[in-house]
C-alpha cells in the first residue's frame, strides 16, 4: 500500500503541512526551517504531486485517508495541520472525519466551498508538457508553457514540477490523474457538505489580494469550524511567498503558546 512522501524538520509538537494544487513539499522548505526552531514540521507530498505515488481519484476523502495512513506509518497519533488551497481542503476533511487525530488547524487562503473551474489554461499547458516530454532544456519547456500561461511567476511555480531523469526533464505530477478528477478538487470537502463540524482551534489566514476567502463565506466557515479565528495579510493566494515573514509569524503565534 502506497504511503505519502514527506520531508521533516525540527523537534517538538508536530505540525503537518499540505501544499496546494500543482505544489509540493519543496515549496514549504523555507517556512518549515523557520518553524523548526519551535516545532517538528512534516511537509507532505499529496497524491499525484511531488515524490508521492500516482493514483486515480483526487477526492478529499481519499486524500484524508492518505494522510491517516501516513500518520499511522510515522506513528503520529495526533498533530496540528496547516493546509494551503487544495491541501487545506484535504485537512478540513481529515479534521471533520477524524477530529481525535487533529490538535489544531491552519487553513491558508482556502474556504470550505466549491470553486469555479479556473485552471483550464494551466491544465492544458501541463498536458502539453507531459505529451511532448522529455525536455532537454528548461527554457524550451517554459516557452511551450507560455503558449498557455502568460504569467511568468505562475510558470516558474509550475516548472518546479519538471525534474531531471535519465533521458531528460519530465513532469513528476500525475497530470492525467489530476485532470481527470479536477471536479473533485474544486468541490467542497464531502464532510463539510454533509454538515460536519470540527470544534478544535482553527486559524484561517487570508490574502487580501485574493478572492478565495471572501467575507461573505465567513458565517458558513464558522459553522463548520466554530473556533475559527482569521488573520488577513496583504498578499495574494500564495500568501506564504508574498508575505513570508508575516505568514510564518502568524503560524507561530497560533501554534506556540
Amino acid at each position: 500500500m502506497s504511503v505519502l512522501a514527506h520531508q521533516r524538520y525540527g523537534q517538538g509538537q508536530p505540525l503537518v503541512v499540505t501544499h496546494g494544487l500543482f505544489g509540493s513539499a519543496d515549496n514549504w522548505r523555507s517556512q518549515a526551517r523557520i518553524w523548526s526552531d519551535h516545532l517538528a514540521v512534516w511537509c507532505l507530498d499529496l497524491r499525484n504531486h511531488g515524490r508521492s505515488f500516482h493514483s486515480m481519484g483526487m477526492s478529499y476523502t481519499a486524500q484524508a485517508e492518505d494522510i491517516l495512513r501516513w500518520m499511522d506509518q510515522e506513528d503520529i497519533e495526533k498533530a496540528s495541520f496547516l493546509g494551503h488551497s487544495m491541501g487545506g481542503k484535504a485537512v478540513m476533511e481529515l479534521a471533520q472525519r477524524c477530529p481525535s487525530r487533529v490538535e489544531r488547524l491552519i487553513l491558508a487562503d482556502i474556504a470550505p466551498l466549491s470553486y469555479a473551474h479556473s485552471h483550464q489554461s494551466v491544465l492544458a499547458g501541463l498536458r502539453a508538457l507531459h505529451q511532448e516530454e522529455p525536455w532537454h532544456e528548461r527554457r524550451l519547456a517554459d516557452q511551450r508553457l507560455a503558449d498557455f500561461v502568460d504569467d511568468v511567476q505562475t510558470r516558474l511555480f509550475l516548472l518546479t514540477n519538471l525534474i531531471k531523469t535519465e533521458d531528460g526533464l519530465r513532469l513528476r505530477l500525475g497530470i492525467e490523474e489530476i485532470d481527470r478528477d479536477y471536479s473533485a478538487i474544486i468541490d467542497a470537502p464531502p464532510a463539510v457538505k454533509e454538515g460536519g463540524v470540527f470544534d478544535g482551534p482553527t486559524l484561517a489566514i487570508r490574502g487580501t489580494q485574493s478572492d478565495y476567502v471572501p467575507d461573505e463565506c465567513l458565517p458558513a466557515f464558522r459553522q463548520a469550524f466554530p473556533a475559527l479565528s482569521v488573520v488577513d495579510l496583504q498578499a495574494g493566494h500564495w500568501l506564504h511567498a508574498d508575505q513570508a515573514a508575516a505568514f510564518a509569524q502568524a503560524v507561530l503565534d497560533f501554534m506556540v503558546d
